[in-house]
């Protein structure tokens, strides 16, 4: 008689879990999987996959414009909303149908329900207890909602995904990725957007050229960001329109409130604190580098760890586990020079680190930076414009970051980020030959250096006498 039901019990069917359960049963494991809703987990349901089929969607707006430049004449379109919702759904329930099928390739038992951790080795769904040598959480995260007056009128990025119907105006609060992600979405689709943030500009954490050069261009495209904004409370009147008051006093309607104020862990009534797992302060499951939990046969991958939350990380870190747990190969992921993009409009993309954080930890900087119209536009007259920079550590020229605003910048710094993992250097960018004419060539054709700004500082007259 085995010991255990299973090898590995996973609680959780989005991408980290589904990839590690997939690997560990095609090394011969005996693995089961639960899941409370669709397969595929917030990627493929609730995040960048209908997010991004909404911003293809959207983005026909901008094509049917910029085809006169070019000598078409279009007829004035329309939009069906509920046909792109039903398009969308529609190839969503496809994906679900498909890592159904993939899990029963691999031999993964999917078992239906919510899953509740009885012990190290026992897990409770439905009301049928299940034990497993080793458990996986791979629940995911959730999207936060501060404790406010009228929050319950609002809706998150798991209701903008779903909307019957395309509210004329909407207010945004936050500039994240998902804030301005949706901001782009429903601007282009001929909503009237406001978005609220608390800062100056959007994408708190990015390169702060980045940041700057989106939110202009953000603007220029009529969306209506407002800085330095904290919300106190919100009602919901007899006609349905949304007011929402600001602790500076002021008021703003609109036919729909979205808050994007950041994702949670999805940690709540699965047993762990029970059990003594130990959670940081925003719920995650606290993990060492071989995804191990404090309790020895529980394991996390993915966003319920809250170490660098993107799809591709879960993959890896899953298939990492069941690489160390059933093929006798140890792995760990280097969560290092992973690339990442956001599907703003225009699109962000990069790889490595930030130029202030670059001149805390490596000192001295080149830093090379091109701002440019795309040669798509030269046609159509559209404004929109590209930023692309280089960060590169003076005294070795390795390149430490690579960052993109612009049409295809996640398409061009993927390829880039395969050259920061090997670590490229300027001169190496230097000696490769563009593809022209290419956005893409602008990185390897930037010579100029940008002033650095504390040289400069030090040139300036009077500098040496105000600092003896």
């Amino acid at each position: 008689m085995p010991q255990y039901d299973f090898d590995l019990f996973t609680i959780g069917a989005g991408s980290g879990g589904v990839a590690s359960s997939r690997r560990a049963g095609s090394y011969g494991a005996k693995v089961a999987i639960c899941e409370e809703d669709r397969v595929g987990g917030t990627c493929v349901l609730r995040g960048c996959v209908p997010k991004k089929l909404l911003v293809y969607g959207a983005h026909f707006r901008h094509d049917f414009e910029d085809s006169a430049g070019y000598g078409w004449s279009v007829p004035e379109p329309t939009l069906d909303w509920k046909k792109l919702q039903a398009a969308k759904d529609k190839e969503l329930d496809r994906l679900n149908g498909v890592y159904k099928r993939l899990l029963r390739d691999s031999g993964v038992q999917l078992i239906e329900g919510r899953g509740h951790v009885v012990d190290p080795h026992t897990v409770e769904v439905a009301g049928k207890r299940y034990t497993a040598a080793h458990i996986l959480i791979s629940t995911g995260s959730r999207p936060f909602l501060p404790e406010m007056p009228g929050i319950e009128h609002v809706i998150t990025s798991d209701g903008a995904l779903s909307l019957k119907e395309l509210p004329r105006r909407i207010i945004i609060v936050g500039g994240g990725y998902i804030g301005v992600e949706f901001a782009g979405i429903f601007n282009a689709l001929g909503v009237k957007v406001v978005v609220l943030i608390r800062g100056d500009t959007v994408l708190r954490g990015f390169d702060d050229d980045v940041r700057s050069f989106l939110t202009q261009e953000m603007r220029k495209k009529g969306i209506d960001i407002r800085s330095e904004v904290f919300v106190r409370d919100l009602e919901k009147r007899a006609d349905g329109t949304l007011s929402v008051l600001t602790t500076m006093g002021d008021t703003l309607e609109a036919d729909a409130v979205m808050f994007a104020t950041g994702r949670v862990p999805h940690t709540r009534g699965i047993g762990l604190e029970e059990l003594g797992v130990k959670l940081d302060k925003r719920g995650a499951v606290m993990v060492d580098a071989g995804s191990r939990s404090s309790v020895e046969s529980i394991y996390a991958v993915g966003d319920v760890t809250d170490r660098l939350n993107l799809t591709p990380v879960a993959i890896a870190e899953g298939r990492a586990l069941a690489e160390t747990l059933f093929n006798d190969n140890p792995m760990q992921l280097d969560h290092s020079g992973v690339p990442s993009a956001v599907f703003s409009q225009p699109p962000v993309s990069t790889v490595g680190i930030t130029e202030l954080a670059a001149r805390e930890s490596h000192g001295k900087l080149d830093v090379y930076v091109s701002s440019f119209r795309p040669m798509k536009y030269t046609l159509s007259g559209r404004e929109e414009r590209a930023m692309m920079k280089t960060i590169v550590e003076r005294d070795t020229q390795r390149v430490l970051g690579f960052h993109m605003v612009g049409v295809d910048a996640p398409e061009i710094v993927q390829g880039l980020a395969v050259a920061l993992k090997c670590g490229v250097t300027k001169q190496q960018l230097d000696a490769t030959v563009g593809i022209h004419p290419t956005a893409a060539e602008e990185f390897v054709t930037m010579r100029d250096k940008r002033p650095d700004p504390q040289e400069s500082a030090e040139r300036e007259p009077g500098h040496e006498a105000v600092n003896n």
